[in-house]
């Protein structure tokens, strides 16, 4: 069995878990010496990840699900990590903004970490319902996710899609009001991060995934029910500090992988345009009865 592991990380709300499972000594207990590694998106550690350098990372639904329809790699699912809840995403913008409502922001532009992201995959069903065509009257401009309050502050855009704890910081730095909640309606309590591991990785270890998925589920078990556990071990691996942790919105822990759960997000992505085909992600899910 293979002991030695190497997770690929985003540092957010969504890797509490794992750090919580690393602190409290459950990997341990299953036998396995995990190390981490903070990364961007899985795009970025395709080549670590293939040749076995890294083995299990934690990606956006949408990521993977891109990267799996382009053949560049397949991945299967082996344990859900964070789906969205009320007040953590949306559109946010300045105090004194003349946008009151979705339809307001016809021709106008919106800041979002990735044109081809969470972001606009949430937003785009909503301006739908406003009667907005989200290619044609809407203009998506890429910010990096640091600059997101610099961004909207200076004018740059005239809305920013912002995930907590920069909608928190928005609201107490700039006075700034969320005027769409992104994770309501059409895309309520949606699935965003899920931890995966290579067709080829799951199939040579299968003992190893198996006390992996042992461990991560007391971790998210905890991370599920207990919110205190979650904000003491946000400030030790992302740049959220301790008074913010305390008060931001955060998504949920979902504590089963389904299917029909990660469906919705695949469905969607077809309505984007950023699928090109209709996908079944029931063969991407992993069950042990496979292995």
């Amino acid at each position: 069995m293979k002991t030695d592991l190497l997770i690929g990380q985003y540092p957010g709300a969504d890797s509490a878990p794992l750090f919580i499972a690393m602190e409290r000594g459950f990997f341990k207990e299953e036998g396995l010496n995990v190390k981490q590694e903070p990364i961007q998106a899985p795009q970025m550690v395709l080549p670590k990840l293939s040749n076995g350098t890294m083995d299990v990372v934690l990606g956006s639904y949408a990521t993977i699900l891109t990267i799996q329809e382009a053949g560049t790699e397949k991945f299967k699912y082996i344990a859900d990590s964070y789906q969205g809840a009320a007040g953590a995403f949306g559109v946010m913008v300045k105090k004194d903004s003349p946008i009151k409502d979705v339809a307001g922001l016809k021709g106008k532009k919106i800041g979002v970490n990735a044109l081809k992201g969470l972001g606009t995959l949430t937003m785009n069903p909503h301006m739908k319902i406003a009667g907005l065509n989200p290619d044609t009257d809407i203009e998506y401009v890429e910010v990096p996710t640091t600059n997101w309050l610099s961004a909207l502050d200076k004018g740059d855009v005239d809305a920013v899609w912002m995930t907590d704890p920069y909608v928190s910081q928005a609201k107490k730095d700039l006075g700034a009001t969320m005027l769409l909640d992104t994770m309501s309606g059409p895309t309520d309590g949606l699935p965003i991060t899920g931890w995966a591991a290579t067709e080829k990785w799951v199939a040579e270890n299968p003992k190893t995934l198996a006390a992996f998925q042992r461990a991560m589920a007391k971790a998210q078990n905890i991370a599920a029910t207990d919110r205190s556990a979650v904000t003491k071990v946000l400030p030790t691996f992302t740049k959220i500090p301790a008074e913010t942790a305390a008060t931001i919105n955060l998504g949920a822990y979902p504590t089963s992988l389904s299917a029909q759960r990660i469906q919705r997000v695949a469905d969607l992505m077809v309505d984007a345009g950023m699928l090109k085909q209709k996908m079944d992600v029931t063969s991407m899910i992993y069950s042990a009865s496979q292995g």
